[in-house]
């Protein structure tokens, strides 16, 4: 789609929305989303893609309703977008914006579904801990833990290079002053 087709395709879906939502008095059309529009490469004809909420009857008679519009809404189209020709409106439901609030709602009941077992689960972890069994094997856990302590050449106080990381005194620093104890290196700067 070139860039000119993608802006008029851009501007017919603003105003078709705008005239739905504020310029048809048709009951038929209402929780009507205008998604997204598709201009032929001629600009003679547009795809209008819609989602309707509701049941699938009321898409129907969303779509009935557009369809008896689709005079109306061109007119409103030439009037405010200067274009040699009118594009004659095609109206597609799109099930996309449907089938994502369903997927939605389901990943939330699975959610739901999984935290209430989450809270079971530590409900019966709680049984378990207050098994005295449990509770002998869990404190000897907890005393290794104590007793490791960390690898101290990983510790140090902030500011200061583990000498891990440090380099060798060999006369491997990239600056002298780095490491004050190295032989200046034979290469010169």
């Amino acid at each position: 789609m070139s860039r000119r087709t993608a802006k008029v395709a851009e501007a017919v879906r603003e105003v078709v929305a705008t005239t739905i939502l504020f310029g048809l008095k048709d009951p038929r059309v209402k929780n009507v989303t205008v998604l997204w529009a598709d201009a032929a490469p001629d600009l003679k004809s547009v795809k209008v893609f819609i989602s309707v909420r509701g049941e699938p009857r009321h898409a129907v008679l969303a779509m009935h309703g557009l369809e008896s519009a689709r005079g109306f809404i061109q007119h409103q189209i030439a009037q405010q977008l200067d274009l040699r020709y009118t594009p004659i409106l095609q109206f597609v439901l799109d099930p996309g914006a449907k089938l994502a609030a369903e997927t939605s709602a389901v990943l939330r009941e699975a959610m739901a579904q999984t935290s209430a077992s989450t809270a079971e689960g530590s409900a019966d972890a709680a049984d378990v801990t207050s098994d005295p069994e449990v509770q002998d094997v869990s404190a000897l856990a907890g005393n290794e833990a104590e007793q490791r302590s960390p690898d101290p050449r990983l510790t140090g106080v902030m500011g200061e290079t583990p000498e891990v990381w440090a380099a060798p005194s060999g006369g491997t620093a990239a600056d002298p002053q780095d490491d004050p104890g190295a032989e200046p290196s034979a290469v010169p700067r």
